[in-house]
């Protein structure tokens, strides 16, 4: 697939067909996240794959009853390491640093997911306590978002503003 084709297709998937996930392809979308960009090369960024259907109702009861978290049969929460990016970046590292670099690493997970003809849903609205005991983080890392994957079940159709109403040049 080209890159610009992933880009442009892939949508957010909130309904899946009741059908495993191959580790394999799990670990093919792991191994995409792992090659994002991060500040420093720091590469901060944590991966928990969660399998097991009790955990997941749990993680979309801390996500305000966002159903694609059950529905799908993988989630991944993407946390960050607290300590390690605080130790190269201070403050700014935590705040934003390991913010864009968990971003890109998830970035790379849609696509390459697509890819694979799975469907994923960037998940970011969730209680991060909650999370991180459910998936048990450890206290230094941060929960940063919730990947659901899994075959679609739907083809939802999107829009786009046009450039000229979001692009300013600056000379």
């Amino acid at each position: 697939m080209e890159v610009k084709d992933a880009i442009m297709g892939r949508r957010s998937i909130r309904k899946y067909e009741q059908k495993e996930v191959e580790d394999e392809k799990i670990r093919e979308i792991l191994e995409a996240a792992i090659w994002a960009p991060s500040a420093g090369n720091t590469q901060t960024w944590r991966f928990y794959v969660v399998r097991n259907r009790d955990l997941r109702e749990k993680l979309m009861k801390a996500s305000y009853m966002q159903k694609q978290i059950i529905e799908a049969p993988v989630s991944i929460v993407v946390t960050f390491d607290r300590d390690e990016i605080d130790k190269f970046y201070g403050r700014r590292g935590v705040e934003l640093y390991a913010i864009q670099d968990t971003a890109a690493a998830i970035q790379n997970m849609l696509l390459r997911a697509y890819d694979l003809g799975l469907g994923t849903c960037w998940i970011g609205a969730f209680n991060e306590e909650e999370v991180a005991s459910i998936v048990r983080v450890p206290p230094i890392e941060r929960p940063v978002a919730i990947i659901t994957v899994g075959y679609p079940a739907e083809k939802p159709t999107s829009t786009r503003k046009p450039l000229d109403e979001v692009v300013r040049y600056v000379d």
